[in-house]
C-alpha cells in the first residue's frame, strides 16, 4: 500500500525526532565523569600527558555504552585500558564509582601502592589486569564479590599475604600471579573454578605445600618446596574437545583468551543496516547536524559553570580531598590566621590545621609569596628571592604533585591566591630526621637501631622511585635529615622537592647556572662542574646515612676538632683503620647490631665515592640495605 503525503510527513517527523534524540540527548553519565577524572589524574595522566583527556568516551583508552538511567538514556564507562604507557600514579578508591565498568587492563606501567578495597563494588567487572608494575600490599580479601570476572592477572609485582582472596570465581578463566611475594598454600578453593583454562603460580618463592588437582589435569609437580623456588610456570591448559587435557610448560607471561565475535551476527547486522540506510539517511544528516550544534551549545554552558580557567580554583591531587570546597575555609582573607603556625624558614611559613570532612586528618599548609606584578619598589635581591620561590612551587606541582609513593611526602593540593601559594600536605607528627637528630644531640630523645635502619631503607626507596620508576626521572638535589620527615609509624617520607629537577632517561647528566643545595650533601663533582646526575642524590643518600649510624650530622662540632674536618672523609678513614667501631653511636653499641651498622657505614662509603661512575644507583642501594636485615646478631 503507497504511503499518503501525510504519512510520509508524520514518518520523517518520527525519524528525525529520533535521530535528534541519539545525537543530542546522550552523554556521559556525570557521576562517570567526575570519577574519571580523579582516576585520569592520580594514574598520573596530567594535562601534558600523551593519553590524557577530557571527553573519555572519545578516548583510544575508554570505551562508553548507553545505559538508561531515570528514563533518560546516559553513557556509562565500561572499558579502561592504559597499557605501556609509563604512568606513575595509583588506583584512585573512586574506580569503584564507575557501576558498569567491564574492563580495567593497566599492565606494564610504574603503578604502585595498594589495590583499593573499592574495586569490589565494581561488580560487572570481567578483566583485572595489573601486570607489570610496582604494585605492593595485600590484594583486597573481598576480591571474591567480582563473581564476573573471567581474567584477573596480578603478575610481576610485589604483592604480599596469602591467597585467601581466591574464594570463588565460577566464571575465571585466566588467573596468573607469578613473580609475586605471595606466601601459605595455594588453596583448595580454586577447585571450584570451573571455566578456569590457564593458571600461573611461578616466581613466588615462598608458596607452600602441595598445589590442589583439579579433574582431569595432570601436574608436572604436584609438590612446592617450602624453601625453594617455583622451578617452572605451571600453566592449567583445558582443550576444548574436553577429551585431552595435558599441562604445560611456559615461560612467557599468561595472555588471555580472546573470543571472536560470531560473523553471523555481524552479517545479519550488515543486511540491516542496508536495509534501514534510505529510510534513516535524510533524518541522521538534519538530526546530525542539530545533534552537534546542541552539544556544542551544552559543552559552552558547562564550560561557563566551572569557571571556565585552568587557573581558577585549588588544584587537587589526592582523594584525602573529596571536594574543592573543603578547601574553602583557606580562600578567606583572615584564613590562615586562625590556625597554628608550626614552622618559619626560608621556604615561608607553615601552619597546621585539620582537613574538613576527614575525620580528623591533618594537614600541613605551606604559605609562599607571591612577588606582586608591579615589584618596582623592591630590591634587585628580593625580587630575585621570590621568583626564586615561585620556580619551587613549580617544581613541587610538576614533580611530588604527580608521584606517589609510600616514602614520599605526597602534594594533597594547590591553592593559588592573589598574593601567595599555599601548598597543602600530610601532617608529620614526628617532625624531621633533623630535629630527630639535633634531640638526640642534646640527650633529650633515643631512637634505637631498628628505627634508624627503618628510615634508612625508606629513604633509599624512596629515591629508587624518583630515579628508577619514572620517566622522565626525577633528581632531588636536596636530600639532608631536614627534607626527610617521619611519619606516625616513623617512617621516612623524602619532603621539599623545591630544588627537584626532571631528567630524561636518554640524558646523561644535566647543567645549571648555580649549585643547589645544601653544603655538606652536595657532590664534589656538582661543585666543580656545575652539571648534576642522579649520582648526586647517591652522594647525599651516602651522607644521610653515615649521619644516622653516627648520630651525628655533617655540621657538628665534632667534625671540626678532627684531621679530616668533614663527615665523609672521617668515615673513610675510620672503616678502614683497626677500630670502625668507633664510627657508631655510643648509645648504641652493645645491642647486637655492630654487624649491620657496620655494613651500613660501608654503603656509606660507597654512596659517597669520589668518582660517581664507581657510586651504586638507588636500585643497588636499596637491594644492599635490605640483605643486611638477615645478618646475625654478633
Amino acid at each position: 500500500m503507497e504511503l499518503t503525503f501525510t504519512s510520509f510527513q508524520l514518518y520523517f517527523c518520527l525519524l528525525f525526532s529520533l535521530v535528534f534524540a541519539v545525537h543530542a540527548k546522550i552523554y556521559l553519565d556525570p557521576s562517570d565523569y567526575k570519577a574519571f577524572q580523579v582516576i585520569q589524574r592520580d594514574l598520573g595522566i596530567s594535562d601534558y600527558h600523551p593519553s590524557f583527556t577530557r571527553t573519555p568516551c572519545n578516548s583510544p583508552a575508554v570505551s562508553c555504552e548507553r545505559r538508561v538511567a531515570s528514563y533518560n538514556s546516559v553513557l556509562k564507562i565500561t572499558r579502561i585500558v592504559y597499557e605501556s604507557e609509563q604512568l606513575d600514579g595509583f588506583i584512585s578508591p573512586v574506580i569503584g564509582q564507575l557501576s558498569e565498568l567491564r574492563e580495567l587492563t593497566l599492565s606494564t606501567n610504574h603503578l604502585v601502592d595498594q589495590i583499593p578495597e573499592e574495586i569490589v563494588d565494581c561488580l560487572k567487572l570481567e578483566v583485572l589486569n595489573l601486570k607489570n608494575n610496582h604494585f605492593t600490599g595485600r590484594v583486597p580479601s573481598e576480591l571474591s564479590k567480582l563473581v564476573r570476572l573471567r581474567v584477573l592477572d596480578l603478575s610481576m609485582n610485589r604483592f604480599v599475604g596469602d591467597l585467601t582472596f581466591l574464594r570463588y570465581f565460577p566464571n575465571l578463566e585466566s588467573l596468573s600471579l607469578a613473580n609475586n611475594l605471595f606466601t601459605g598454600k595455594v588453596p583448595a578453593s580454586l577447585k571450584s573454578f570451573r571455566n578456569l583454562q590457564f593458571f600461573d603460580i611461578s616466581g613466588n618463592d615462598y608458596i607452600q605445600g602441595p598445589l590442589p588437582v583439579l579433574k582431569g589435569v595432570e601436574y608436572i609437580s604436584s609438590e612446592v618446596s617450602r624453601k625453594s623456588l617455583v622451578p617452572r610456570r605451571y600453566i592449567l591448559d583445558v582443550n576444548t574437545t574436553r577429551g585431552n587435557h595435558s599441562p604445560k610448560a611456559s615461560s612467557g607471561p599468561a595472555q588471555a583468551p580472546s573470543p571472536s565475535p560470531p560473523k553471523t551476527k555481524r552479517h545479519h547486522k550488515r543486511k540491516k543496516l542496508a536495509a534501514w540506510l534510505l529510510g534513516f539517511l535524510a533524518g541522521a544528516i538534519v538530526g546530525g547536524i542539530c545533534g552537534m550544534i546542541f552539544s556544542g551549545l551544552v559543552k559552552m554552558c558547562l564550560v561557563m559553570l566551572r569557571g571556565g580557567g585552568k587557573g581558577a580554583g585549588p588544584s587537587i591531587f589526592s582523594p584525602l580531598i573529596k571536594k574543592a570546597e573543603d578547601l574553602a575555609f583557606l580562600e578567606k582573607e583572615d584564613g590562615l590566621a586562625n590556625l597554628q603556625l608550626i614552622g618559619k624558614g626560608g621556604c615561608g611559613e607553615v601552619y597546621k590545621a585539620e582537613l574538613p570532612g576527614s575525620n580528623g586528618k591533618m594537614i600541613a599548609i605551606k604559605k609562599i609569596l607571591e612577588p606582586p606584578k608591579e615589584a618596582v619598589e623592591l630590591t634587585e635581591e628580593d625580587s630575585k628571592m621570590l621568583n626564586k620561590k615561585m620556580l619551587q612551587v613549580r617544581s613541587e606541582i610538576k614533580t611530588v604533585g604527580r608521584v606517589r609513593h609510600r616514602n614520599l611526602l605526597p602534594l594533597l593540593a594547590h591553592v593559588p591566591q592573589s598574593n601567595c601559594h599555599l601548598l597543602l600536605y600530610e601532617y608529620m607528627k614526628n617532625g624531621s630526621l633533623q630535629d630527630i637528630m639535633a634531640q638526640l644531640a642534646n640527650g633529650t630523645t633515643e631512637l634505637d637501631w631498628l628505627s634508624r635502619y627503618r628510615i634508612a631503607l625508606g629513604v633509599a626507596s624512596g629515591i629508587e622511585h624518583l630515579h628508577m620508576n619514572i620517566n622522565p626521572r626525577i633528581i632531588h638535589r636536596d636530600l639532608k635529615p631536614a627534607n626527610i620527615l617521619l611519619d606516625d609509624d616513623m617512617e621516612a617520607r623524602i619532603s621539599d622537592f623545591g630544588l627537584a629537577k626532571e631528567m630524561p632517561i636518554e640524558n646523561t647528566h644535566m647543567s645549571t647556572s648555580n649549585v643547589a643545595g645544601t653544603v655538606g650533601y652536595i657532590a664534589p663533582e656538582y661543585h666543580q662542574t656545575v652539571k648534576f646526575t642522579d649520582k648526586c642524590d647517591i652522594f647525599s643518600l651516602g651522607v644521610v646515612l653515615g649521619a644516622l649510624v653516627m648520630g651525628k650530622l655533617p655540621g657538628d662540632i665534632f667534625f671540626q676538632d678532627t684531621a679530616e674536618l668533614s663527615l665523609v672523609s672521617w668515615i673513610r678513614n675510620v672503616m678502614i683503620s683497626e677500630d670502625p667501631k668507633r664510627a657508631i653511636d655510643p648509645t648504641l653499641m652493645g645491642n647486637g647490631y655492630e654487624e649491620q651498622m657496620l655494613q651500613v657505614l660501608k654503603i656509606a662509603c660507597f654512596c659517597t665515592l669520589d668518582d660517581p661512575k664507581k657510586r651504586p644507583n638507588s636500585k643497588e642501594v636499596r637491594c644492599m640495605l635490605a640483605q643486611i636485615s638477615h645478618l646475625n646478631l654478633s
